[in-house]
């Protein structure tokens, strides 16, 4: 029986590689991006948080409030490196609250 070269890759690298050879990358991507925000910017700033769409390299961020979107849009930078730290990954150039 022929010995498959990926024989030694962990589960998790298995998965990697069969998340990118299948393009599903991007829809874990905004999937992950989600669960960033509601785990970084906490209760207080999820309650007023309507709608978050990943859409190429920006973050769209629709808030019901527009003392919080005010607020916000000061760190911006801020936000997008720790959305990123938190995905290990560059995934946000941009965001865009609305």
């Amino acid at each position: 029986m022929a010995k498959r070269s990926n024989d030694h890759l962990s589960i998790s690298d298995v998965l990697k590689e069969f998340v990118e050879t299948n393009k599903l990358e991007r829809g874990l991507d905004k999937v992950n991006v989600r669960d960033a925000w509601a785990a970084l910017m906490g209760n207080g700033v999820n309650n007023y948080t309507t709608a978050i769409s990943l859409e190429r390299e920006t973050l769209y961020v629709q808030l019901s409030s527009s003392v919080l979107r005010e607020e916000l849009s000061y760190g911006k930078e801020k936000i997008i490196k720790m959305l990123n730290e938190e995905l290990g990954k560059e995934v946000i150039k941009k965001l865009i609250l609305r």
